[in-house]
């Protein structure tokens, strides 16, 4: 029979004979061998089969061919099609005599993602889930240990808030999270191109900073500033929001961007003598505390806030602290763990449901420090 005459897994190297009698569809062959071999446990529960193009060039037969084998054995509830990610062995369905379990990995516990948490315990409760709750401390081999443990645990599925800046590339990363033998939901993390192949739910962060550059429009200026911190995995999507903004107002971009660890009152006062002699009367500031910390500099030489500059801070998690009350972008936290939650829910229910990614807008808290409050 030709290629069929080879194992359907001959694109990982591997030969065998596959014999079948003449009259049987070519199709049927490659189904029945796939079978055996997942029922065999060659593939495991959760593994990801080779792509049908593979499989095609190892049979040589034409993908159409490989389709139909593969369509045979979804409806058989042997493998789900995962779209953008591939073809999976399905794994078994969780017990419906014990409530599920799911692993959260998150940074850290404090600031940003209590909120979060609470989101996805208002969701878990709902349904009686089970929680795992780990954090990363933003390592990422810190949390490659941790999903382990949570598979080892036997955990039904995964919220993760992933670290993107760490040795292995952000793409690469991203691939594999979705690669994982249960169901993964990323929360405020997703990938910089159209072939993402994660399931998320995010913040719209390009929103917010558009939003906040046109809030601080609205009010009359048109020469506007970005102060970001970076690394981080928000500051693409802020920077993103703000230039599309800036650029339909007609104001000349102007960006100062310190490292996380070196914010302080020197960093302050360098980023405020940027924002003024490119002549800003406003700036948006990726984050709270950079936004405060321009407050201070701001005050040390003379100048009022809002009066001689207006601001707004991204974040809104000590916006209300600084000795000016700072109006600020505000992602909607708890209802991304939420949303997030429920969308794992949904996954664990109907494996077969297609890829979701979910984008939330943010609101603005208008307070004193953009002369609208």
């Amino acid at each position: 029979m030709n290629g069929l005459n080879q194992t359907v897994d001959a694109a990982a190297g591997r030969r065998a004979p596959m014999t079948a009698p003449a009259h049987e569809p070519k199709f049927q062959v490659i189904a029945d061998r796939l079978r055996e071999e997942i029922l065999g446990g060659a593939y495991r529960p959760g593994s990801r089969l080779p792509t049908e193009r593979d499989l095609a060039r190892g049979c040589s037969v034409s993908i159409s061919t490989v389709r139909r084998a593969v369509d045979d054995l979804v409806a058989e509830s042997l493998v789900v099609r995962r779209q953008g990610s591939g073809t999976y062995v399905r794994t078994a369905a969780p017990d419906s005599t014990r409530p599920a379990l799911i692993g959260v990995i998150v940074p850290h516990g404090t600031f940003y993602y209590p909120r979060v948490l609470r989101g996805i315990e208002d969701a878990r409760a709902a349904i009686g889930a089970r929680m795992h709750l780990a954090c990363s401390d933003y390592r990422q081999d810190v949390e490659a240990k941790l999903v382990q443990e949570m598979l080892d645990a036997r955990v039904d599925g995964l919220l993760i808030a992933p670290t993107l800046s760490g040795p292995e590339p952000a793409g690469a990363y991203l691939r594999r999270l979705s690669e994982l033998p249960v169901p993964a939901v990323l929360m405020e993390r997703r990938g910089g191109t159209l072939d993402d192949p994660t399931e998320h739910v995010c913040t719209h962060h390009e929103a917010g900073a558009y939003a906040a550059v046109r809030h601080l429009a609205a009010l009359g200026h048109r020469n506007i500033g970005l102060a970001l911190r970076s690394p981080s995995p928000t500051a693409a999507p802020v920077t993103s929001g703000y230039r599309q903004a800036v650029a339909e107002i007609d104001c000349p971009p102007t960006e100062f961007r310190g490292l996380l660890e070196e914010w302080g009152p020197a960093t302050a006062d360098r980023c405020l003598r940027h924002l003024l002699t490119a002549g800003c009367t406003a700036a948006l500031c990726f984050g709270d505390r950079q936004a405060g910390l321009l407050v201070s500099a701001a005050r040390r030489i003379g100048l009022r806030i809002p009066a001689d500059l207006a601001l707004v801070a991204y974040d809104d998690e000590i916006a209300d602290i600084p000795e000016v009350p700072l109006t600020a972008v505000s992602p909607p936290k708890r209802l991304i763990g939420h949303t997030a939650a429920e969308l794992l829910f949904q996954r664990l229910k109907q494996p077969d449901l297609a890829r979701r990614q979910i984008l939330l807008r943010p609101d603005i808290t208008v307070r004193k420090s953009c002369g609208a409050g």
